[in-house]
């Protein structure tokens, strides 16, 4: 009988590899999402009014950061899947629970950008809405 709600970790440990191969994927379709949403952000910002004013050069200046950890995301989660696919074929010297520590770690990094992606929507949607 369970005594209480599992933390991340446990639930993590639980899960089959195919579980976590999947939230991988749907991962890095989340961020192909957010790169095209960051490309219509750089557009919405693109005009003279956002280029003459700091705040606008603020936000582009965030928008060009994101796209760059938006990549940085992307290899580490393609890095992650190969490492997958090696320990699936049974290569040695790889560890099950390495990979999931690595996988928990994704997953709070995802969680963490989801949130702070977020918060730069509304501040270029409540900055654009003042133009």
């Amino acid at each position: 009988m369970s005594t209480g709600p599992k933390s991340k970790k446990e639930i993590l440990l639980g899960e089959g590899l195919d579980a976590l191969h999947k939230e991988s994927r749907e991962w890095l379709n989340i961020i192909a999402f957010w790169k095209d949403e960051a490309r219509f952000f750089t557009d919405l910002l693109d005009k003279e009014q956002v280029k003459a004013s700091e705040y606008g050069q603020m936000l582009q200046y965030l928008d060009k950061i994101h796209e760059t950890l938006f990549d940085y995301l992307a290899e580490d989660i393609v890095a992650h899947e190969s490492l997958l696919s090696r320990l699936i074929k049974g290569e040695k010297g790889l560890s099950d629970q390495d990979f999931r520590e690595k996988h928990a770690n994704i997953r709070d990094q995802m969680d963490l950008f989801t949130k702070d992606f977020m918060e730069f929507k509304k501040m270029v949607f409540g900055y654009a809405k003042k133009l």
